[in-house]
């Protein structure tokens, strides 16, 4: 894998600027955790509905869930640049709070752009792949994509982020997942079957 540039990081962290600088507050960004308004807001939106599709919504996912990938963050081994620079206000915070606090969240509707994509995507989540091993998706993160206590929820979810998150489990970049199953899963499915589940999934 490529390693990101400096140029590369600077220009993220500008999107991130800029989705927050277009984010609507709300009423919830007055309750949420001071590092929530001050940091996490910046990328993910002040209710967790993040403008920018390479940043996820986390509005709605499971504490479970939320609170392992924080820690995974914190302890490196889940990685990405942009949330290496947010760890020393992490660290300092109550992650309790800041998990609670998006738990609560309702996620925005997704939109969907490509329907033919989208509709190869429903069969592959809904059944799967016989001929090349891949299982169904809502058998782990159920029909509707409203996940449970050991998968999360992904029903909304930009589809930029999860092919780059699946992208990232097939080439291995990505290893903080429970037994290995998604990265089991991503390596037997093709780059255009990534794509057309993410394209099903942000619909839902």
């Amino acid at each position: 894998m490529r390693r990101r540039t400096g140029r590369g990081s600077a220009w993220a962290r500008l999107a991130c600027v800029a989705a927050w600088a277009l984010a609507p507050l709300g009423a919830a960004a007055a309750d949420a955790p001071e590092v929530v308004q001050t940091v996490c807001a910046a990328c993910h939106g002040p209710d967790g509905n993040s403008l920018a599709p390479t940043f996820p919504k986390l509005a709605g996912l499971q504490v479970e869930y939320l609170e392992k990938q924080l820690r995974e963050f914190l302890s490196g081994k889940r990685k990405n640049d942009l949330m290496d620079s947010s760890l020393p206000a992490l660290k300092a915070a109550n992650l309790g709070d800041v998990v609670a606090y998006y738990a609560s969240q309702k996620r925005s509707a997704g939109t969907v752009s490509d329907d033919k994509l989208a509709a190869a995507g429903k069969a592959i989540y809904d059944d799967g792949n016989t001929g090349s091993g891949v299982p169904s998706c809502s058998g782990c993160h159920q029909p509707e994509g409203e996940g449970n206590a050991r998968y999360p929820r992904l029903a909304g979810q930009h589809a930029t982020y999860t092919m780059a998150q699946m992208q990232a489990f097939k080439e291995g970049t990505r290893t903080n997942d429970k037994a290995r199953v998604m990265r089991a899963v991503a390596a037997r499915m093709t780059e255009q079957e990534i794509a057309a589940v993410a394209e099903y999934i942000a619909g839902l």
